[in-house]
């Protein structure tokens, strides 16, 4: 699995050649993972159905129990991904975020994603 290396701001790395890319390891995974949850679906204009529903599924006056499952789906279909050994998320009324803390067993070894959505 190579995966480009995104920086702090979530932006590409570009211009170190291989250093550019995360390849065959955790962290490579994490930041799959990390991807798949901040693309919304029909954001992308090669597949509408691609995504995660946050609309219809994740945000609004929808509970824990209802939108946990999606977002567990959406980590667990990732390339790489064996398996969630612990997920917690967290929604902040106040500020209206949601936030994600999930440690993964990848094909590659264990590794951990925080995404705030």
């Amino acid at each position: 699995m190579k995966y480009r290396r995104l920086d702090a701001n979530g932006d590409m790395v570009m211009g170190h050649g291989d250093a550019d890319y995360l390849q065959d390891s955790p962290e490579c995974v994490a930041q799959a993972v990390a991807t798949r949850l901040r693309l919304l679906t029909g954001e992308w204009f090669l597949d509408l159905q691609e995504g995660i529903p946050y609309a219809p599924a994740v945000l609004g006056k929808h509970t824990k129990e209802s939108y946990d499952p999606v977002i567990r789906a959406r980590i667990l279909e990732t390339e790489g991904v064996t398996a969630i050994t612990e997920y917690e998320s967290v929604f902040d009324g106040e500020t209206r975020k949601l936030t994600v803390n999930v440690t993964i067993e990848t094909v590659y070894g264990a590794a951990s994603v925080q995404e705030v959505m």
